[in-house]
């Protein structure tokens, strides 16, 4: 093994095998689960101040690196840190944190089984994360794209229910199947055409494919890339939705699904190269099925009367925005992207917490039960109102900025419809998510005489604190949003990944 800047470098071997100690740990408090759940809430910390830790060095323009284990002439497994994988890592390993706190009131107060399983299963998934989100080149991150889609199953079907094997069977089967049958052959090809996977600034294969071959390639990856949950390569989303919420908040915005969505802006950026893509205009057709798959997931989402459907339409629009921002493949649109992953995760486990919360608390799941919910659980639904608005996009709240700069992206590229696109998008974003705030602040409880007070009966304390951490975020990170555009910035100003 090489080591490249041995200080951030043994940094990142422990970023890698923190979580996977963790999974190691967790099992030896079988019976204490206090001591259990502190392994995990310290392995979380942990992770994440060493991920945190790498961060001035990547800002100063370095790209620490560790590898390579080399497999086959130009296939190494190997490490190193450029800014999209900076910003994952560091979404992933905050909101680790948040989710184990979460998840010690969800899992208590709803009795769940296996618990000590799902611990370990979580860690092995964030490991998985963190190991795609610092892969140097495209072999090392499918391999842990693979490792990740493994080691969530299990949480998936944590329920050992009918319905949750049925659900994990689709989730298993879509993802292997588009990995395998679509993504492996994208590879494949690559490697064939380039000579090597790995990830450079201004991609691999400049010059080297035209024409139809070229779009074949794109749409093995578009669609290959099923964890960025592209129409139709959807169902496993939804189907997964039978899992705990904290299984829910972990593929919806920690891990899985933005690992699709940061794996695609990884290949537009390191594979095709932006202004390759666009000088040869293989990507415009990718617009219009983004484009298209934003639209219709939205119109699904309001059909769902399921909160958690809901919301998990809701997913496959809101990741259609990241992979409209690679097609448009403009530096700005792929800051945009990256910036939408940051913001969407803190919305969407927001609002995935306060539908766990209102599932452990009142035993509600349907939006038509929530009449006056706000009043039963006002702090719950305080966070659910700010995490919509910034699902929608509104000020002040941090989804306004990476909408905002996809849509410059998409004036630069000269796609106007794209724009109309997203406008459209937001009123859609308007009527699936502000009707159940609503209902549940002017609607009045059932059984319940007009001004009688109504006792309040929220989910326990960790559930609130988490919930109230990631509402809060979603304000913060409207101020603060300036620094992690400079971080995105700097794929194309700050060495890249060179």
């Amino acid at each position: 093994m090489t080591l490249i800047d041995a200080p951030a470098a043994t940094l990142m071997l422990a970023a890698l095998l923190i979580p996977a100690a963790g999974a190691l740990l967790i099992p030896l408090f079988h019976r204490a689960p206090n001591l259990r759940e502190g392994v995990t809430i310290i392995t979380a910390i942990a992770l994440f101040a060493v991920v945190l830790s790498l961060l001035p060095t990547v800002l100063d323009g370095n790209r620490p690196g560790m590898g390579g284990f080399q497999v086959l002439e130009g296939l190494t497994i190997a490490f190193k840190i450029e800014p999209l994988g900076m910003l994952f890592a560091l979404v992933a390993s905050s909101l680790w944190i948040i989710n184990s706190i979460y998840s010690i009131g969800y899992m208590r107060g709803n009795g769940e089984i296996r618990q000590t399983q799902f611990y370990v299963c979580f860690a092995v998934s964030i490991a998985a994360t963190i190991a795609l989100a610092f892969s140097a080149n495209l072999f090392t991150l499918f391999i842990f794209y693979e490792v990740l889609t493994l080691s969530t199953y299990p949480l998936v079907t944590h329920k050992g229910s009918k319905e949750a094997k049925t659900g994990g069977r689709i989730y298993l089967m879509i993802l292997l199947f588009t990995s395998i049958g679509l993504l492996l052959p994208a590879l494949v090809a690559t490697y064939a055409i380039a000579g090597t996977l790995d990830f450079r600034p201004e991609g691999i294969l400049s010059g080297k494919i035209y024409g139809p071959p070229l779009y074949l390639l794109l749409a093995l990856f578009a669609f290959g890339i099923g964890k960025a949950a592209l129409m139709p390569i959807h169902f496993w989303l939804p189907s997964a939705m039978v899992a705990p919420t904290p299984v829910s908040a972990l593929l919806h915005a920690v891990a899985v699904v933005k690992a699709g969505a940061f794996t695609m802006l990884k290949v537009v950026t390191y594979i095709f190269g932006l202004d390759f893509l666009t000088e040869a205009d293989a990507n415009t057709w990718l617009v219009y099925v983004a484009s298209a798959s934003l639209v219709l997931a939205s119109v699904v989402a309001i059909a769902q009367d399921n909160l958690k459907a809901r919301l998990a339409y809701s997913t496959v629009g809101q990741l259609a925005y990241i992979v409209l921002a690679a097609a448009l493949a403009t530096s700005t649109s792929i800051v945009g992207g990256g910036m939408h992953i940051v913001m969407h995760a803190a919305g969407k486990i927001t609002l995935f917490f306060c539908a766990g919360a209102i599932y452990v608390a009142a035993h509600k799941t349907e939006i038509s039960e929530l009449d006056g919910i706000g009043r039963v659980m006002p702090v719950t639904m305080a966070a659910f109102l700010i995490g919509s608005l910034s699902i929608i996009g509104l000020p002040p709240f941090g989804g306004l900025w990476s909408k905002w700069l996809i849509g410059i992206g998409a004036l630069d590229a000269g796609h106007q419809i794209a724009v109309v696109v997203l406008m459209l998008s937001s009123l859609f974003n308007v009527a699936y998510l502000l009707p159940i705030v609503i209902r549940g602040f002017m609607f009045a409880p059932p059984g319940t005489k007009p001004g009688e007070t109504v006792a309040i009966k929220e989910a326990p304390l960790p559930c609130l604190i988490a919930l109230s951490l990631t509402a809060l975020s979603c304000i913060v990170l409207f101020f603060t949003a300036g620094p992690i555009e400079t971080l995105l910035r700097m794929v194309f100003t700050g060495g890249g990944n060179g």
